[in-house]
């Protein structure tokens, strides 16, 4: 959650603020010569925002953009950089590039979609994880790896990878607790 800096303290910043600084932002945009070419800017700010890309965040950007929401959509699904759903506490992104694939990744990303009964994009129910795929995280010497959240984790199995995901739930638990 953002948060906001006030005189005596800081106070997590609401959704209505959020959409203001988007309309701000868009307004900025909307000063420049051809500002529809400005599309994927927006959308990479509301990301920022929010965490993905709430519906009612692209209606807002189509009413201020003057850029029909199917596009808006067509533009937003198109690219894998883009959530249009909330991601979990704990983003998982699997590695898949050449190193990690050749060490074991299909069958770590297939454990881990088992075991979060998940596919890949997707959040699991109780909103704990995300699930990703990552075209090389650099870390190949370790491989295979994931990054969890920041944090890379390296020379996995299967069962070292569901290890790590009922270490992780631990955690949340206490949090949320």
């Amino acid at each position: 959650m953002t948060m906001i800096k006030t005189n005596e303290t800081t106070v997590p910043e609401t959704e209505e603020q959020k959409y203001a600084e988007l309309k701000e932002f868009i307004a900025e945009l909307n000063t420049y010569e051809h500002s529809d070419s400005y599309l994927i800017r927006a959308l990479h700010k509301t990301q920022q925002l929010f965490g993905y890309l709430p519906v009612r965040a692209m209606d807002v950007i189509a009413q201020e953009m003057g850029i029909p929401t199917a596009h808006i959509w067509g533009v937003a699904t198109f690219y894998h950089y883009f959530n249009l759903n909330p991601p979990g506490q704990y983003t998982i992104a699997v590695c898949l590039g050449t190193a990690c694939y050749v060490k074991g990744a299909a069958q770590i990303l297939e454990a881990v979609k088992n075991e979060l009964k998940i596919d890949v994009g997707e959040t699991t129910t109780d909103g704990i994880f995300s699930l990703q795929p990552a075209r090389c995280l650099g870390a190949c010497g370790l491989a295979p790896v994931v990054m969890i959240n920041e944090k890379i984790h390296g020379e996995l199995t299967p069962k070292s990878m569901l290890d790590l995901i009922k270490k992780y739930r631990r955690e949340a638990a206490k949090k949320n607790a």
